[in-house]
């Protein structure tokens, strides 16, 4: 059982920022009240403070003031000593002084973009977001990928951690020992978009604070070793209509998926290379989105293909007669936890909309080893491998008229700041020294 608050307990009020970190400021709980009104001070500058320590060039340095204000229907609130979890924040809205929400906040971003999908189509998504991590608490061996010994090893932690992740609100899903030596990965229940990246926020600080409890320690950088596997983040999305319906199954169309279904999944695509460096952030991220290494290296939609930018998911029958548009599913298989959950949804949601705005055709299902496929092929089915670098996916986003639509002048400006000196604060490291300062990191 969770145990109770006293006044003087503190609640801290947070924000997913460009660098995937929650920040924000404390407040004890007999401030809620008037907190929630008022919100807790914020500045403009805090946006650009890096992952790896320095503040990146910022055009604001030390003018202005922001509020963070706490949406207390996300409150986290989770004493459990037997776990040794003491966990109480909240997430939190990014305005100006005059109420505005501010382009640089992420979750600010992410509402608007399902609002305007609403607005614009009549659809909403439902999404979940699958995560894969390292757990430093057990022994790791190659060779034990899924199996049972591998769970043996993880000792207290595999329940520990669903029960608080059930604590928390989040309705656990699945939780595997992975590929990987000490490799996990854990999945809740889908959520409508914006509760849907409120709940992959609770989800890796709930298995951060459980694995403290033992004495351990769980990483969701995207790699451990340039030579091993990596830790993605997989977000499955349906569409639903207003009526909450779905509408991304149609038995008559290739592949089973319907027309509106098919122009989203097409903008995801199109958009995919200008908005990559916001899903995949890191300088490590594209040491994994290499081909033959079940991740994507090219924007192309595949069928129960795990190395697809977008994978057109199975569907489990639970009887013969079971209408499978319930459950038909997309699964955006290029991101990982370095990225904000809130901007990387945005910009699947962005780049969807303008698909659906531009009636785009649906995109021709790949069934073959792309790397094998020449230039001309490949731009037959409207195919492209995808930055092989931050540096390069920044030079993409800064290029892009779609993304300074879609997301705004300043927020674009911001990003390509704050991820222009993650590249410099990283490049004359090795890339094992890489992979090192990240694994601290996240």
């Amino acid at each position: 059982m969770t145990e109770s608050r006293k006044d003087t307990d503190l609640i801290m009020v947070v924000t997913s920022d460009i660098a995937g970190q929650l920040r924000g400021k404390a407040m004890p709980h007999s401030a809620r009240e008037e907190r929630s009104s008022i919100g807790v001070g914020w500045t403009p500058t805090n946006v650009f403070q890096t992952s790896l320590g320095p503040i990146a060039d910022t055009p604001w340095g030390a003018l202005g003031d922001l509020i963070l204000r706490p949406d207390f229907s996300t409150l986290v609130d989770l004493k459990i000593p037997q776990y040794g979890v003491d966990e109480c924040f909240v997430m939190g809205n990014v305005l100006t002084l005059d109420e505005r929400r501010w382009e640089c906040c992420l979750r600010g971003q992410l509402a608007s973009a399902v609002e305007t999908l609403r607005r614009t189509h009549g659809l909403s998504v439902s999404a979940a977001f699958e995560h894969e991590f390292h757990y430093s608490g057990a022994e790791g061996q190659e060779g034990l990928g899924y199996s049972l010994e591998a769970l043996r090893r993880l000792g207290s932690f595999p329940n520990r951690l669903m029960d608080a992740l059930n604590w928390a609100g989040l309705v656990p899903d699945t939780f595997s020992p992975e590929f990987g030596p000490a490799q996990c990965e854990v999945t809740v229940k889908p959520n409508e978009a914006l509760r849907a990246a409120d709940d992959a926020v609770v989800l890796r600080e709930i298995t951060r604070a459980v694995a403290v409890g033992l004495d351990a320690r769980a990483s969701f950088t995207p790699i451990v070793d340039p030579k091993t596997v990596g830790n993605g983040v997989h977000v499955h999305f349906s569409l639903f209509d207003l009526d909450g319906q779905p509408v991304d199954h149609d038995a008559r169309r290739p592949n089973g998926v319907s027309d509106k279904a098919g122009s989203f999944l097409a903008g995801v695509l199109k958009y995919m290379p200008d908005f990559l460096c916001m899903t995949a952030p890191s300088v490590a991220s594209y040491m994994r989105l290499t081909p033959h290494r079940w991740s994507a290296a090219f924007n192309n939609l595949g069928v129960q293909d795990r190395e697809a930018a977008v994978r057109i998911c199975p569907v489990f029958k639970s009887g013969a007669d079971e209408d499978v548009s319930a459950k038909f599913h997309f699964e955006y298989r290029a991101s990982d936890a370095a990225a904000s959950p809130y901007l990387l949804l945005a910009a699947i949601v962005r780049a969807g909309t303008s698909g659906l705005d531009e009636a785009l055709q649906p995109p021709q299902a790949t069934g073959m080893d792309l790397t094998e496929a020449g230039e001309a092929e490949l731009f037959e089915i409207s195919v492209s491998r995808l930055p092989g670098s931050l540096a390069e996916a920044l030079d993409g986003l800064e290029s892009s008229d779609w993304a300074r639509s879609a997301f705004g002048d300043v927020l674009v400006d911001t990003y390509l700041r704050h991820k222009r000196c993650e590249v410099e604060l990283m490049q004359d490291l090795s890339d094992d020294e890489i992979c090192a300062r990240y694994a601290a990191v996240y």
